[in-house]
C-alpha cells in the first residue's frame, strides 16, 4: 500500500476495522510513553534505605516534566488535526508547511524551556512542595532531565504527524524504540552503576533521543507521504497562529496537571507529610496509566474525523465520534475498577514502604471514583480538537482542572482539616466536567 492509499483508506476503509488499525497502535504508543516516567518511578521508589525520599522527589518534577510535555502536545496535537484537514481537502503543500513550522516551534520551546527551568528549579522545586529532605533528589533528577529537552519535543511533538498521514504503527515503533531502551538502561544506571536516581535519569534521556532521531528520520524519508521540508521551515504567521488556536487546549490540559501537582503536593505537605506527597505521585501515576492510553486511542481515531470532515463525509464523521466515545467510556470505567480492586499490589510496585502502600490502599478508592466516567470527556474533548472546535476544547481543558478541582483542592482539606478533602476533590471534578462536556457535545453533535 501506497503513501497515498494509506491517507484515502480514512475514507473508504469499513470504520469499525479502520479505527481498531488506527487507534490501537497509538493507544499502545501513548501507554509505552507513559513507561519513560514511570518505569523510573518503580526502580527510584526501590533504592535501598533512599526508595521513599527518592520517589517523592521524582514527584516534585513531575510539574515541570509535564509542562515540557505540553509545550510537544501544543504543536502536535494543534496542528495534526489541521494537517489532516488539509489533506482530506487534497492541499498536501499546506499540510507540510503546517508540519515545518510545528518542527521550528518544537525547537524555539525546547531551548526555551531548557534555559528557564536551569534558572529557576531550585525555587520551583520548593514551591512545588519539596522538603531539605527530598530536594537534593529532585534536583539530581531534573538538572539531567532538562539535558533532553529537544529530545522530548521532537518525540512527543512530531510523532502526531506521522498518525495524521494514517500510519500510527510507525509512530508506535518510535515510541516503542526508546521505551525499551529505558527499561533495559534504567536497572543498568540505577543499581549495576550505583548511580540512584541520577541514573534514572541518564536513561531517560538516552532513550528520548533514540526516539527523537526515529521520528526525523522517517519524517524525512521517502516512506513518509509527510515529510519535513527546509523551505518551509521559515515561520508562517499564519499557520502558526492556527496551530496555536488548535494546541491550546490540549497545553492547557497538560499545564493545569502542573498546577493540580503543585496543589495537592503542597496540600499534603500541610496536611500530611512527606509520605502523603509519595502517595500522590503514585496515585498521579495511575490516573496517568488510565487516562493516557485512552486519550492515546482518541488521538489516533481523530485523523479519521479531520479527513472525513475535510472532505465534508459527515455520516462518517458522526459514526466515528459515537463508537470512539463508547470506547472511551467501557475503557475508563473498566481500568479505575480494576485500580481500586487492586490498589495495594499496584501501590507495592512504586515502593516497598508499608505505610506509604496503606495510605494509597485506603485513598485511591476515593480518588478514582470519577475516572470510570471520565471516559465520556477524553472522547468527546478529542472530538472537538478532532472538529477543529478550539473554543469548546480549551474550555473543557480549563473546566476540569483549573475552575473546579484547584478551588476543591484548596476548600475541601480547609473544611475537613485532613489531607482526606484533596483526595475526595478529584473524583467530583472529574465527575460534573464529564457530565458537562458530554451534554455540550451532544448539543453540537445534533447541529453537524
Amino acid at each position: 500500500m501506497t503513501s497515498t492509499e494509506k491517507e484515502t483508506r480514512l475514507a473508504t476503509e469499513d470504520l469499525g476495522k479502520l479505527m481498531l488499525t488506527m487507534g490501537i497502535p497509538t493507544f499502545i504508543a501513548q501507554l509505552i510513553n507513559l513507561l519513560y516516567n514511570i518505569v523510573d518511578r518503580m526502580y527510584i521508589g526501590h533504592i535501598p534505605g533512599s526508595g521513599a525520599n527518592a520517589l517523592t522527589g521524582i514527584g516534585l518534577c513531575v510539574p515541570i516534566i509535564t509542562l515540557v510535555a505540553a509545550f510537544a502536545q501544543f504543536v502536535g496535537a494543534g496542528g495534526a488535526p489541521l494537517a489532516s484537514i488539509s489533506l482530506g481537502k487534497g492541499d498536501r503543500e499546506r499540510a507540510e508547511k503546517i508540519l515545518a513550522n510545528g518542527l521550528t516551534m518544537l525547537i524555539f520551546f525546547a531551548a526555551l524551556m531548557m534555559i528557564t527551568f536551569f534558572i529557576i528549579k531550585r525555587p520551583f522545586l520548593y514551591l512545588f512542595g519539596a522538603s531539605d529532605n527530598t530536594f537534593p533528589y529532585a534536583n539530581q533528577y531534573l538538572s539531567i532531565y532538562l539535558l533532553g529537552t529537544i529530545f522530548v519535543e521532537m518525540t512527543l511533538g512530531l510523532n502526531t504527524y506521522i498518525s495524521a498521514q494514517g500510519q500510527p504503527k510507525i509512530a508506535m515503533i518510535s515510541v516503542l524504540i526508546g521505551a525499551i531502551t529505558n527499561i533495559i538502561l534504567d536497572p543498568i544506571f540505577i543499581f549495576l552503576f550505583h548511580m540512584g536516581i541520577r541514573g534514572g535519569a541518564i536513561a531517560t534521556v538516552i532513550s528520548q533521543a533514540l526516539s527523537a532521531c526515529w521520528t526525523f528520520r522517517f519524517l524525512t524519508s521517502k516512506k513518509a507521504s509527510l515529510r519535513i521540508k527546509l523551505a518551509y521551515m521559515k515561520p508562517d504567521p499564519s499557520i502558526i497562529k492556527s496551530i496555536s488556536s488548535l494546541g491550546i487546549s490540549p497545553f492547557f490540559m497538560s499545564i493545569t496537571e502542573s498546577l493540580i501537582t503543585v496543589v495537592f503536593n503542597r496540600g499534603m505537605l500541610l496536611y500530611g507529610n512527606d509520605l502523603y506527597v509519595g502517595s500522590i505521585t503514585i496515585l498521579q501515576s495511575v490516573v496517568q496509566i488510565i487516562f493516557t492510553p485512552i486519550q492515546g486511542f482518541a488521538q489516533g481515531v481523530q485523523p479519521i474525523i479531520s479527513y472525513n470532515y475535510g472532505a465534508k463525509n459527515i455520516d462518517r464523521v458522526k459514526a466515528t465520534c459515537r463508537r470512539l466515545i463508547s470506547i472511551t467510556l467501557v475503557t475508563s470505567a473498566a481500568l479505575s475498577l480494576l485500580a481500586m480492586v487492586f490498589s495495594a499490589q499496584i501501590a507495592s510496585l512504586f515502593t516497598t514502604d508499608p505505610e506509604l502502600i496503606a495510605i494509597c490502599k485506603t485513598s485511591s478508592r476515593v480518588f478514582l471514583l470519577g475516572m470510570t466516567i471520565f471516559g465520556i470527556q477524553s472522547g468527546c474533548q478529542q472530538s472537538f480538537m478532532a472538529l477543529s472546535q478550539a473554543k469548546k476544547a480549551f474550555f473543557f481543558a480549563l473546566f476540569r482542572k483549573v475552575i473546579l478541582l484547584v478551588p476543591l483542592a484548596l476548600i475541601l482539606p480547609a473544611i475537613t482539616h485532613s489531607v482526606m478533602g484533596i483526595y475526595i476533590a478529584e473524583p467530583v471534578s472529574d465527575a460534573i466536567s464529564a457530565i458537562v462536556c458530554g451534554m455540550t457535545f451532544y448539543h453540537f453533535y445534533k447541529t453537524l
